[in-house]
């Protein structure tokens, strides 16, 4: 059997191996791993209660080569804020992987409410930002990227119409702004900004889609905005999103995010008694590649399979 100069070629491999977290846990790496594809998805916010604007997704931190430690290491998956009737959007929680130097996204930003403390309307920062409660105006949407990092792991949300009767912005998504609530030509609740996809669990898989705004909606006629793609929630509107179709103030909760997308909860409609729909949990994966360590030299035939193959380098 024909060899380059030497010893046969002996190899050790190791598998590819994916390891998803809803819940907080340990993560343990593979003995020859040093590097791996490493997503974290914070929790989604609550949308704003009455009159709200959708939440903010949770950050987004896609990381294609991350170092990992031989040592286990802490994983924490961040819950999604809770929906309650009538306040600002309580923000999510973050996901944090690791110990020493850890990948951390920041939870969501809740939405804001008309009758909301300390603020009325006004929405909460995060990994994406919360969109706006009615009253507040069109620039009244809420950062995201907060804290910064690079690359973003999120964005704003929008501004609600400044008017009592209007409709609330829509949260922020990994990949794209929460929209303005607009009250011309026609009422229009802002939707949720999209989330981002990721391959890190094998799959395409989009999360963190901003949460939808809420709306006045007394004629019933006007639908909540659209939670973002990824998770995100739809806000409270012509009974889509709230149960029963709506009459009088349109009361009626907005509703939740996906469960470990980091999706942003939907707004609430016009009444104290409406709740905004809670943020979607976080979750973290951890993609190892597949490794394959030689020592001496190749045998020939390895070498023209793996060049036939297209994986010799």
């Amino acid at each position: 059997m024909p060899r380059l100069i030497g010893a046969a070629q002996t190899a050790t491999s190791q598998a590819q191996q994916i390891t998803t977290f809803n819940s907080s846990g340990t993560f343990t790496a593979q003995p020859l791993s040093t590097t791996a594809q490493v997503l974290v998805v914070a929790g989604g916010g609550a949308g704003g209660g009455e009159l709200g604007g959708g939440a903010g997704a949770g950050g987004f931190r896609d990381i294609a080569a991350h170092p990992i430690p031989s040592s286990a290491v802490p994983v924490t998956i961040g819950a999604g804020g809770s929906g309650a009737p009538d306040v600002n959007g309580v923000p999510g929680n973050n996901s944090v992987f690791g110990a020493a130097a850890p990948l951390t996204s920041t939870g969501g930003g809740g939405g804001g409410a008309v009758s909301g403390s300390p603020a009325a309307d006004a929405a909460e920062t995060g990994g994406s930002g919360g969109g706006a409660g009615v009253i507040a105006p069109s620039g009244g949407g809420a950062a995201g990227n907060t804290p910064p990092v690079s690359p973003s792991q999120g964005n704003a949300g929008g501004g609600g119409t400044g008017s009592a009767y209007g409709v609330g912005g829509g949260g922020g998504g990994a990949s794209a702004v929460g929209f303005v609530g607009a009250n011309t030509p026609t009422p229009t609740s802002g939707d949720g900004g999209a989330g981002s996809p990721s391959t890190a669990s094998g799959s395409d898989v989009t999360y963190a889609g901003g949460g939808g705004g809420g709306t006045h909606n007394a004629s019933g006629t006007i639908p909540g905005g659209a939670g973002g793609a990824g998770g995100g929630a739809e806000g409270f509107g012509n009974g889509t999103a709230g149960g029963g179709t709506p009459t009088g103030n349109a009361a009626g909760a907005g509703a939740a995010g996906s469960a470990n997308t980091g999706g942003g909860g939907g707004g609430g409609g016009n009444s104290a008694s409406s709740a905004g729909g809670s943020g979607g949990s976080g979750v973290v994966i951890v993609n190892e590649p597949a490794i394959l360590i030689a020592s001496s030299c190749w045998d020939l035939r390895i070498v023209y399979q793996k060049i036939k193959a297209g994986d010799w380098a």
